[in-house]
């Protein structure tokens, strides 16, 4: 147990109206009562030592990942990482370096195809390494990282531009994080980080950029299985760009780009004899400048559409993008895919959500209102995190979808101060609030934290009637498990199947599927 779930294991113990003399006397018992053998003393340091070492490695890792990725990039090239290792001890680690290699590659199977390493998989890589090393792991560790880190050298000049990038980086995923599962403040971040790192570091150059989404081509399959529909771009552009459809049978490089899951750099496009100029208003002899796509890859390293930049706007000579720049490209398109899917993740759970209250209501009456939260981390340092509510459901089962912030603070709203117990503790809880019953559940993620809750009303009963509650439990364990099935599929270890893979281009129908599949799943194991 840790802390806040010891607190709420007392609380409930000891029930609402209980007096203050008895709970001192309940803590003087267990002060008094509670033994710990040495063994267990022992067990208990030994784990927070263990705990702490981890901690300090993770650190330690992700510090010189960022120190080789000096260009914000998000991943490493794992030949070169490999070719350096190669040397560690004057070559005479060759052997058990090819054996962490094929285990790696067992581990992260697409790694032979693509050859680039994440920070996890870098991380994973080096502990593979160590141990393979005969001695102390924690030894060997440190011994590569050094090794590591001194074959390096940055400039302090490239420091600060890390530094910079790696903030703009950040933004993105923060965006995602903080944007109730909206894209639209995404696509902001995205366009900000590549027009300040085109301004601060790409010698002040005009840009346009565009994000393009593969979708299965529906209006005219004659011109290809799949099209490119443009979802976003920087303002100036949005009356050429923006929701404009390019098909395979069109000129232009996007679909090779996706196709071969490279960058492809077309340094002047007056040049190439294959680039689509949306703005048919632009004179042929202003058509000059430089264009980049690049590929956007899920988590299993499949395309599922473009980032695209180019100078066309700006008229000065030089505007031929740099390798720094294309490298730190790579990194905007890699954290806007992560962003997407993080919100493609929080809309499948939503949708789940939604199919779960469908399903509990005709068989609860007696349950007021479900409102459902999603836990966003906080904006500032007064607050670690905040609830922002998505989802209300009434006892007709109407359900309104909260598009417009409804952010909820801890200090701002003590009366619901049961639903950040519930954070901090994973736990169930139970509250009356204004003559009100309140149960407040947590939906859990992989690592058992709450990043949802279910804010479920009973109105003025104490309790549900016994097959309700029953019910009630069951759409419960379901909508967990179904939650975390979507959380799987959305990892970064996790390889797709054929079902799921289609399931995924099915959009958000197989979120709704799934509760029904784990229903269907638990009815056969009962009987």
């Amino acid at each position: 147990l840790n802390l806040p779930q010891f607190v709420q294991l007392l609380e409930t113990f000891v029930g609402e109206d209980i007096s203050l003399p008895t709970v001192k006397r309940l803590i003087a018992f267990i002060k008094e009562e509670y033994k710990q053998t040495e063994e267990e003393k022992m067990q208990q340091l030994e784990k927070v030592h263990h705990m702490s070492r981890l901690a300090q490695r993770k650190l330690l890792l992700e510090a010189l990942f960022e120190k080789w990725d000096n260009n914000a990039s998000g991943f490493l090239d794992l030949e070169e990482v490999d070719a350096v290792l190669s040397t560690f001890k004057e070559g005479m680690e060759k052997e058990a370096l090819r054996k962490a290699k094929q285990h790696l590659c067992s581990r992260y199977p697409r790694l032979s195809r693509v050859g680039k390493l994440s920070p996890k998989a870098f991380q994973t890589f080096l502990e593979l390494v160590a141990s393979e090393f005969t001695g102390d792991g924690d030894e060997a560790i440190d011994n590569l990282v050094e090794f590591l880190t001194a074959s390096v050298e940055r400039s302090h000049t490239e420091h600060l531009q890390s530094l910079t990038r790696r903030k703009w980086l950040h933004d993105i995923q923060q965006a995602a994080e903080t944007s109730g599962a909206s894209m639209e403040a995404v696509h902001t971040a995205v366009f900000k980080a590549l027009s300040q790192d085109a301004e601060a570091h790409g010698d002040n150059k005009k840009i346009s950029a565009y994000i393009a989404l593969l979708e299965e081509n529906q209006l005219a399959p004659e011109r290809g299985q799949f099209l490119l529909r443009y979802v976003a771009c920087t303002a100036d552009d949005a009356p050429y760009v923006l929701n404009k459809v390019l098909y395979r049978d069109m000129k232009g490089v996007s679909f090779t780009a996706a196709e071969e899951g490279k960058p492809i750099h077309v340094p002047r496009v007056q040049l190439h004899g294959n680039i689509h100029f949306w703005n048919s208003d632009r004179p042929v002899e202003e058509r000059k400048g430089s264009l980049l796509v690049l590929p956007l890859h899920d988590t299993c390293w499949r395309a599922f559409g473009i980032l695209g930049v180019d100078t066309l706007r700006d008229q000065c000579e030089k505007t031929i993008f740099l390798t720094h720049e294309i490298r730190f490209y790579q990194g905007v398109s890699h954290a806007f895919s992560k962003a997407y899917h993080h919100i493609c993740t929080l809309k499948n759970v939503l949708q789940m959500t939604v199919t779960a209250l469908d399903w509990l209501y005709p068989r609860a009456p007696s349950i007021h209102t479900v409102v459902t939260y999603l836990v966003e981390p906080g904006k500032d340092k007064t607050c670690d995190y905040a609830l922002r509510k998505m989802i209300t459901t009434d006892n007709t089962g109407q359900k309104e979808i909260h598009s417009s912030p409804v952010l909820l603070l801890r200090k701002e709203n003590l009366l619901r101060d049961y639903l950040f117990k519930c954070v901090d503790s994973s736990e169930v809880i139970r509250m009356s609030v204004c003559g009100e019953h309140h149960i407040a559940v947590p939906l859990r993620d992989l690592s058992g934290q709450a990043f949802g809750i279910f804010d479920i009303s009973i109105g003025r009963h104490q309790k549900l009637h016994p097959r309700e509650h029953k019910d009630l439990q069951k759409m419960l364990k379901i909508a967990q498990a179904a939650c975390s099935e979507i959380l799987k599929m959305s990892s970064e270890e996790t390889e797709p199947t054929n079902v799921l893979e289609a399931e995924y281009t099915a959009n958000l129908r197989h979120a709704g599927i799934l509760f029904h599949q784990f229903m269907l799943q638990d009815l056969r194991e009962c009987v």
